[in-house]
């Protein structure tokens, strides 16, 4: 069932849903030829906007598409998609496509940009996810060579997914090569002996802006963390196992395959991990981080 959402944006203009229209002939519905950004919102401020928009640009320099809008421009049409929900905690979801041309592989010589974006109520895991954890399974990691660039075309995330749903797990973990990339739609923390690990940024993992929130929060508060690549049995012998995403923040993993992760519920390192990433979010709140 779709959100209750009175407004969205779409080239310019604040419009009820049933009124936004994008062409068929849309690069974005033809190719899929676009990049998107989720941007989480609390207490009516909009987290980490900086990095969010760093992401951005970093996705649409890679499809070779110009930024549409300043930073400015982008705070000026957030304010406006906020307001409706007040100060709850929501989200912008932001889309932005090459816009509309014949169908062609290649790229028109002067694009116009198709931008959207709209704001909804933030949808938290629900609480007994974070206190029991949530089943995973792995899976052959079977999309592009491009995984760092936010692109609206995932077909293969879903695919894999949906294997993961079909299987009763929340998450799908994915192997390239032996090695952990991400799951189909987070990015993967393993503890070992104390320390965090996480697999390096690359062509085939999303940088992760919670991700990054969490090695930023563990090297700030001592705790070891390491950016290291993380082959398939480290995953399997690891005595925690996390998924980070804007949406479910940091969620345990208590099964993978079927079988317990360490003694198969969240463990110690999980709890104080979360209790120092609520504590930033309380400080950024209240202003007293960016």
């Amino acid at each position: 069932m779709m959100p209750t959402i009175s407004q969205v944006y779409l080239d310019g203009k604040f419009l009820p849903p049933e009124q936004a229209r994008v062409s068929v002939f849309d690069r974005g519905f033809i190719f899929g030829d676009g990049v998107y950004e989720v941007i989480p919102v609390f207490g009516g401020r909009l987290f980490r906007l900086p990095h969010h928009l760093a992401r951005l640009d970093a996705s649409l320099a890679a499809i070779r598409l110009r930024n549409p809008h300043t930073t400015e421009e982008w705070k000026t049409i957030f304010t406006r998609l906020m307001a409706e929900h007040g100060t709850s905690d929501q989200s912008i979801y932001l889309q932005i496509t090459r816009g509309v041309a014949p169908r062609d592989h290649a790229f028109p010589p002067y694009p116009v940009p198709t931008v959207f974006a709209y704001a909804q109520p933030l949808k938290y895991p629900p609480a007994e996810q974070l206190t029991q954890g949530v089943t995973a399974v792995t899976t052959t990691d079977i999309r592009w060579q491009r995984c760092d660039i936010k692109a609206i075309a995932l077909l293969a995330n879903a695919l894999l997914r949906q294997q993961a749903i079909e299987q009763g797990a929340v998450e799908a973990i994915l192997v390239r090569d032996g090695v952990v990339t991400e799951g189909a739609a987070s990015n993967i923390f393993v503890v070992k002996n104390g320390r965090l690990i996480t697999p390096p940024k690359g062509p085939f993992i999303l940088p992760g802006i919670t991700r990054d929130l969490v090695v930023e929060i563990a090297r700030t508060k001592g705790v070891p963390c390491d950016e290291l690549p993380v082959k398939i049995e480290t995953l399997s012998s690891a005595d925690e196992v996390w998924l980070t995403s804007s949406t479910k923040e940091i969620l345990p993993i208590t099964r993978i395959d079927g079988r317990p992760v360490g003694t198969g519920k969240p463990g110690s390192m999980h709890a104080r991990m979360f209790a120092l990433y609520k504590e930033y979010k309380q400080a950024f709140i209240q202003g007293k981080v960016e």
